[in-house]
């Protein structure tokens, strides 16, 4: 049962992201925030698949631990691809409230955003092994967790200070996402029934992605 709900589930969520961030791009009409909102999508959706089609796989075959490998390589994947949505996010940001300058803004994006990337590229992450350390797990996040507090703060005061209805709630679904991901990472080896979590996560990616799309659609007539 968990397979077929779970296999389901993801088919839905990638081709829902990917679908619609192709179309944003192409509807997207020369509007900065649109394109850069549709690459963002495209890139959520591209790179979770590298971890959730093997994952898939496991699950409708002969189970997880005869994929670690594969699993391991499409998560280090996918925490790559997730931190460039978050610098995405950043720009669609700019783009959306014609920021200029946020020269303090935009350095310590790419400064998490980098020390991100490098935590997880390091070898310690053990990312093929069926006991990664927990440690790791905990140090490529904290720049990750930080990234992502400035994109709610950002939207949060833009989105009020310029009553702008359509993305009044974007910052909550960072919210939601980072409120979910973090006790996985946290507890899911001791407790996996935590993995559960990973479903409100996914639908607040989606919720981020119908905003875009909606505000799109609204203000372009695409």
């Amino acid at each position: 049962m968990q397979a077929i709900f779970e296999t389901a589930f993801d088919i839905v969520y990638l081709t829902t992201v990917i679908v619609l961030g192709i179309r944003m791009i192409k509807a997207s009409a020369g509007r900065r925030q649109f394109f850069l909102f549709g690459i963002m999508a495209v890139t959520l959706g591209a790179g979770d698949s590298f971890h959730l089609i093997p994952r898939a796989l496991a699950l409708c075959t002969t189970g997880l631990a005869s994929y670690t490998v594969a699993l391991g390589i499409g998560k280090l994947i996918t925490s790559i691809t997730m931190t460039a949505f978050y610098v995405l996010l950043y720009y669609v940001w700019r783009a959306r409230y014609h920021v200029t300058g946020a020269h303090m803004a935009t350095a310590a994006v790419w400064i998490l955003s980098i020390a991100r990337v490098v935590l997880c590229l390091m070898p310690q992450n053990a990312w093929t092994s069926a006991a990664a350390p927990l440690s790791w797990g905990i140090y490529r996040n904290i720049p990750f967790a930080l990234l992502g507090l400035l994109i709610v703060v950002l939207f949060f005061r833009s989105a009020k200070e310029s009553h702008d209805a359509p993305f009044r709630l974007l910052w909550l679904t960072v919210v939601i996402s980072f409120a979910c991901y973090i006790p996985v990472v946290l507890f899911s080896d001791a407790v996996p029934a935590v993995g559960i979590l990973m479903i409100p996560k996914t639908c607040a990616y989606v919720w981020t992605v119908a905003i875009g799309y909606h505000a799109m659609k609204k203000e372009i007539g695409q």
